[in-house]
């Protein structure tokens, strides 16, 4: 399966006072990346049925600026999987360039809402992650 990547339009409102894209526009940024990556992998919340998901961490490196009207590319691949939770790592690079802009990771837990503690992960999602696992 090939990397899943995103598009992001830097948009004026997502810049600060310094005019660069702002550190907490990054982390909308690898949301909307994540929401691509679980549709890609047939995980829609549509059709994940009782399959939750909760965020125990995110974290983002922010390598170079970016700034309003660029075009971001986002990719997404799968660098761990364990019990309960997997991580995502996530690299945001110029569009037209290819200069990296940032990398961040998200570590997803498995979670019950009724009972409010993780559970392992299911065994078609694991299938699923396991497929475009990045093998280092």
């Amino acid at each position: 399966m090939k990397v899943p990547e995103i598009d992001i339009y830097v948009r004026y409102c997502e810049t600060d006072a310094s005019g660069h894209v702002s550190n907490i526009s990054y982390f909308i940024y690898l949301e909307e990346a994540r929401t691509k990556f679980f549709n890609e992998i047939g995980f829609s919340k549509e059709k994940r049925g009782d399959i939750s998901f909760v965020v125990a961490s995110a974290k983002c490196d922010f390598i170079a600026q970016a700034y309003s009207f660029q075009t971001l590319t986002v990719t997404t691949r799968v660098s761990r999987i364990g019990t309960k939770s997997f991580t995502l790592e996530h690299t945001i690079k110029e569009a037209k360039t290819r200069k990296i802009i940032a990398s961040g990771s998200v570590v997803i837990v498995c979670f019950n809402f009724q009972t409010q503690r993780a559970e392992n992960i299911p065994p078609s999602l694991r299938a699923a992650l396991e497929k475009v696992m990045v093998n280092s």
